[in-house]
């Protein structure tokens, strides 16, 4: 009897069983690729050169083959696409709206906004409230001058993946002389936790040749980011202090040299272009005191002008917290302190706030015949009917020339 039983069972759940194995592959559920952290951290900057197109000053990245000795172009991440007419490309902005009391103001949609480029309205053509999942990557600095500071970013880190939605990936990248990708995008926040606890100073005190924070990410923009979709943010967590670059007071050091031979080297001009391309927001924590002068409310009285100038001098600023407070300027985003708050997972936490309250506004642009169609291009959202609301958004957007050298203006 109990064999008879066992054989009807089995004869009726067959075609279930069947069916099963015959489901098309689309319509299993879809499991996150990365299920394992590696077994070693990847470098990002392994056999990478630099290459700045003499035709359109945009800089490209080439890969030196280990087998032949010779750089070729990398295909793997477009970070700087081969150019094109700017006029065809959507452009998204991504912005926040506050409170008076700085709370964010949820629920909005696409009629509640304006938004103008170089000072002309634009069609809104893409509105998107928070709905999809965020991509954010950590990148961590781990050079010896934040030694003292690295038990408590790492612990702060952990509680920013903790505090992001439950879609919402993470990915993890440190450095101090070089680059290394410790996770790609990931949803599963045990692997998440484990990449950051992985990362340890003290093993790159003999990773020699200065801080690369500006490269590290230029790296990670142009490695994780291209194709996604959604909110993309990086957290930036340093002192500040650049040694690749070569950044002062003076805006040439910023940019590149361009002429009949340009130079082929990374500048922070690079950087704030690729984050515009890639509309990708950046949070940077100092690990620094904030100097007196740079106030919230300073910060917003000059979001429309470049911070870099010689005069800034006079300000008592230390250059190269000037050039995290521009980069934030102009990619979007805010500069945190670490010594303002009672703990980095306060501020890390007010961060996933934000942005999970972020929108993301898209348009193409309409031709302007008044103003030049290339170089950085000023942005302006605003919302209609909110009274006392404040829009926090990028300053401009990098419009890529496509057959000519971009323009030596410096960013507005």
């Amino acid at each position: 009897m109990r064999g008879g039983l066992r054989s009807l069972v089995a004869l009726l759940t067959l075609p279930l069983s069947l069916a099963v194995l015959r489901a098309p592959a689309y319509a299993q559920p879809q499991k996150e690729k990365t299920q394992k952290l590696p077994r070693k951290p990847r470098q990002l900057d392994k056999g990478v050169t630099w290459q700045r197109d003499p035709s359109t000053g945009e800089l490209r990245v080439a890969v030196v083959s280990a087998a032949s000795g010779s750089a070729s172009p990398s295909d793997a991440a477009p970070g700087q696409p081969p150019a094109i007419q700017v006029r065809t490309q959507m452009v998204p902005v991504t912005c926040v709206v506050s409170a008076a009391d700085g709370s964010p103001v949820p629920g909005l949609r696409r009629e509640d906004f304006k938004v103008f480029d170089n000072g002309v309205a634009q069609r809104i053509a893409y509105f998107d409230a928070s709905t999809q999942p965020a991509s954010v990557a950590l990148v961590i600095d781990a050079s010896p001058s934040v030694l003292r500071d690295a038990a408590e970013m790492q612990r702060a880190a952990v509680d920013l993946v903790g505090a992001l939605a439950p879609l919402d990936q993470a990915a993890v990248v440190d450095f101090s002389a070089h680059t290394y990708l410790q996770l790609p995008f990931s949803d599963v926040r045990e692997l998440v936790r484990r990449a950051v606890e992985r990362i340890d100073a003290r093993s790159l005190l003999a990773d020699t040749g200065g801080t690369n924070i500006y490269e590290a990410v230029y790296l990670a923009a142009r490695d994780l980011f291209p194709g996604r979709t959604g909110r993309k943010a990086i957290v930036l967590l340093t002192d500040g202090q650049d040694s690749g670059l070569g950044l002062t007071l003076d805006p040439a050091t910023a940019a590149p040299h361009l002429g009949s031979l340009p130079d082929n080297r990374l500048t922070f001009d690079d950087v704030a272009r690729l984050l515009a391309a890639e509309d990708i927001q950046i949070f940077a924590v100092s690990t620094e005191t904030r100097p007196k002068v740079m106030t919230p409310e300073w910060l917003v009285e000059h979001e429309n002008a470049t911070l870099i100038s010689p005069a800034a001098r006079q300000l008592e600023i230390p250059p190269y917290t000037l050039y995290l407070a521009e980069l934030v300027r102009r990619a979007g985003g805010q500069l945190y302190f670490l010594r303002e708050a009672e703990t980095m997972a306060d501020t890390f936490r007010k961060i996933a706030e934000r942005i999970r309250a972020e929108y993301t506004i898209g348009f193409y642009p309409t031709p302007d015949p008044g103003s030049p169609g290339t170089g950085w291009r000023t942005l302006r959202v605003q919302t209609i009917d909110q009274p006392g609301a404040r829009v926090a958004h990028r300053a401009a957007y990098y419009a890529a020339p496509s057959s000519a050298l971009p323009p030596t203006n410096a960013a507005p």
